[in-house]
């Protein structure tokens, strides 16, 4: 059987990542050394090991997804699935997106075979947007979250499909092509290998995923390391004492959700407990952004497509959000 060769610099990634964690292990236990700054490195490594154990499991079946993708499905096959028509594309895609169990950890490589397999970019950032957001698996855990009130689960999916389509079109009005960076390198299946036997299929697709995985799983960590930083020395006390207003408390909430980097089918969880300190429109301000954006998923982003491009998306998603459920607000 073919032996699996990882490039040397992945090996040398890992050793390191594995030298850092060891080492934070090592001076979290020196408590009587380091009394002043234990907590806070305690809080940072429990933060950091809670979001990476959390995002690994959908990352690995976003991968073996990506790698089906890569295998199995071709360019005529793209070719026959998406309408020509834009606004059909982006309709078609939030709804694949919709009925996808998939979680912003892992929807990253998906997306990432599909428009190298053809998917425009503009119908690739629907599916991408709605995926982790009003998924069946979500909607039903934010039933369950908010006391099984059908209210906030309903808005949550309606306005989250509405402004997945919106921020899907204006993608397909100024941005064309892949948006790949010129360091991503993506190869189709060649035509003889289509022809090739099931097992033997089955095999490069694992051979995909564990490419996929050693390619984006350094990303993740870096995102989770992040957002772990960011939870343990930003005051969150202090972001929540800025909303007193409709205006700001749906930024603070969408602050909050950039930050915090939660699971999509955990989030409402946490949306619901600040039930009593914001309105439902901040409420679905967290809700619907986290999701489709958040600091972990921005930095997986940034490793696949330009960085222009990931910096116009983010801002748009955060636009649109705003706007929305500001102009929402007197009906919700």
């Amino acid at each position: 059987m073919e032996r699996l060769h990882f490039p040397k610099y992945l090996l040398n990634f890992w050793l390191v990542f594995i030298f850092i964690i060891s080492l934070l292990s090592v001076l979290l236990l020196n408590f009587s050394a380091l009394k002043s700054f234990s907590s806070s490195l305690l809080s940072l490594h429990t933060i950091f090991l809670s979001i990476l154990i959390e995002a690994l499991p959908f990352v690995l079946i976003g991968i073996l997804i990506a790698g089906f993708i890569q295998i199995f499905i071709t360019e005529e096959h793209i070719e026959r699935w998406i309408p020509k028509n834009t606004l059909l594309a982006v309709v078609m895609s939030c709804f694949v997106g919709a009925l996808f169990p998939a979680c912003e950890c892992g929807i990253v490589p998906i997306v990432r075979r599909l428009i190298a397999k053809g998917v425009p970019i503009h119908a690739a950032i629907g599916f991408m947007l709605t995926g982790p957001l009003i998924n069946p698996i979500v909607i039903l855990s934010t039933y369950m979250a908010f006391g099984n009130n059908l209210k906030i689960a309903s808005l949550r999916m309606l306005i989250g499909f509405v402004i997945a389509i919106v921020v899907a079109l204006f993608v397909s009005l100024f941005f064309k092509g892949s948006q790949f960076k010129s360091s991503v390198a993506l190869q189709s299946v060649a035509k003889d290998e289509q022809q090739t036997a099931f097992m033997t299929k089955l095999i490069n697709t694992c051979k995909h995923a564990v490419d996929e995985f050693f390619d984006v799983g350094k990303y993740l960590i870096i995102g989770a390391l992040l957002a772990a930083f960011v939870q343990t020395y930003v005051s969150t006390k202090a972001l929540v004492e800025i909303g007193d207003g409709i205006s700001s408390s749906i930024l603070v909430m969408m602050g909050l959700a950039f930050i915090l980097s939660l699971c999509s089918e955990a989030d409402a969880f946490i949306g619901a407990s600040f039930s009593s300190l914001f309105s439902t429109p901040s409420i679905l301000a967290f809700l619907i952004f986290g999701p489709m954006i958040d600091l972990k998923n921005t930095i997986m982003l940034i490793s696949v497509f330009r960085l222009k491009f990931v910096l116009w998306l983010v801002a748009l998603v955060a636009i649109v959000v705003y706007v929305s459920l500001f102009i929402l607000s007197p009906y919700l």
